[in-house]
């Protein structure tokens, strides 16, 4: 290593002050992309630039046939919206990238008006690629330089500060609970920032993980019941230089926060996506990113209130796990790291009330803190608790899907994928 001596929907702006360099991406998975569409990239960056969104981390594999159309269409879609950026993310576990590759596409895009630039230097990341280490440094040779911010999450805190030469800041992949953890914390992006030594931090914020795709050894769940509200608390006690949501798009790993988009949805996971919209996450955003940027001001708030509710349709009881573990690497049972609750975040801006039920059978009602403009409340239920479920807040009610006593089809997958709804006001 080097030496090296809360609070927090839909529309509204902030701030007094706000810290301009402080910037939000989300992860743009470009291999899912295959034949998409100009006008599909224009309504992706103009949706998440609604949200608050800075810009798309694209990530990008080395051998896909339609990388270099549709990097072509972010870029020049990102062009026409006024203060929305792109950036290159390598993916090194998609295959072996050569160096000349890499160099030209830096070259290529480098100079486009959309290009994320920090410190005057084109914004460069990857996913992975820890091994591709020492060609970074022809990779800045060859194209005038560049600012690297890798996710070499495999190393560690520890092992990406030894390699503090090569880098001008890190990007952490450590965005869900670990297998057989319940709840993230922060310790992970301390160390970060402890050996990053002033050096650039991204971290990664996610609003939960599942995945069960065979082909890709891939079949677990991480506790995510609180993940969006926990994350963006501690994005605002950790105050990173940067933060990628992960991700705008992966459906097969249930982290997607984009509109539905099934030409996007790999072979496997249509089970678990289907009829499971989490569109309503992006809606506390607004307020979330501008309290990240006004920091530590308040954010002077002029948007809707606004509650989302996400759930599983099935309790855990109910459901044939099917080998899906608690973790990334777990042993144990899934069911041992999922809570049967409906989960329920509210962006207001002064005491409000909010009402929330399952059919007849369960309703509570949750008041807000007065001294937070962000809130975050549970409802319990169990197998004998069903019916549909309705959020009111202020007067207005959303609708979401019936919650059930048994799993349709005995798949773990459809009741593992949330379903994210709002209401505002």
């Amino acid at each position: 290593m080097m030496d090296c001596s809360t609070p927090i929907s839909n529309s509204g702006h902030a701030s007094r002050v706000s810290d301009s360099t402080r910037k939000v991406f989300a992860h743009y998975m470009v291999g899912l992309a295959c034949q998409q569409t100009r006008e599909k990239w224009a309504r992706d960056i103009k949706t998440a630039k609604l949200a608050g969104i800075d810009g798309f981390a694209l990530n990008i594999g080395p051998s896909d046939h339609w990388t270099e159309t549709q990097i072509y269409y972010a870029y020049k879609e990102a062009e026409e919206v006024h203060g929305f950026s792109v950036f290159i993310s390598f993916d090194m576990a998609a295959g072996y990238w050569g160096i000349s590759q890499a160099v030209e596409l830096i070259n290529r895009y480098k100079d486009s008006p959309a290009q994320m630039r920090v410190d005057g230097m084109p914004l460069v990341s990857t996913f992975e690629g820890p091994n591709w280490v020492d060609n970074w440094p022809t990779i800045r040779d060859q194209t005038g330089g560049i600012c690297l911010i890798p996710d070499w999450s495999s190393l560690g805190p520890h092992g990406v500060g030894h390699r503090l030469d090569l880098i001008d800041g890190a990007f952490s992949w450590d965005a869900w609970p670990k297998a057989g953890q319940t709840k993230m914390t922060t310790v992970e992006d301390l160390l970060y920032r402890e050996n990053l030594c002033g050096k650039k931090y991204m971290m990664g914020v996610s609003p939960w993980f599942y995945t069960n795709l065979p082909r890709w050894n891939k079949n677990w769940y991480c506790s995510s019941e609180s993940l969006w509200y926990d994350r963006w608390q501690q994005v605002l006690e950790v105050m990173p230089d940067f933060v990628q949501i992960i991700t705008w798009n992966d459906f097969g790993e249930s982290s997607y926060i984009c509109d539905a988009s099934p030409p996007q949805v790999v072979s496997g996971a249509e089970k678990y996506v289907a009829g499971h919209c989490h569109a309503a996450f992006r809606a506390v955003l607004p307020y979330l990113i501008a309290a990240y940027k006004a920091a530590p001001v308040e954010v002077d708030w002029h948007g809707q209130d606004t509650a989302i509710a996400w759930y599983r349709t099935a309790p855990v009881r109910a459901q044939r796990y099917n080998g899906t573990v608690w973790g990334p690497g777990g042993t144990v049972s899934a069911a041992h790291g999922a809570r049967d609750v409906i989960s329920v975040m509210a962006v207001t801006r002064s005491l409000a009330r909010i009402n929330i039920a399952i059919g007849t059978s369960r309703r509570m009602t949750f008041e807000t803190d007065s001294r937070s403009r962000v809130s975050y409340f549970e409802l319990p239920f169990d197998s004998l608790t069903t019916g549909t479920v309705t959020l009111t807040l202020n007067g207005k009610t959303a609708v979401g899907p019936e919650i059930k006593g048994t799993c349709e089809g005995g798949n773990v997958s459809a009741t593992h994928t949330r379903h994210a709804y709002q209401t505002s006001s």
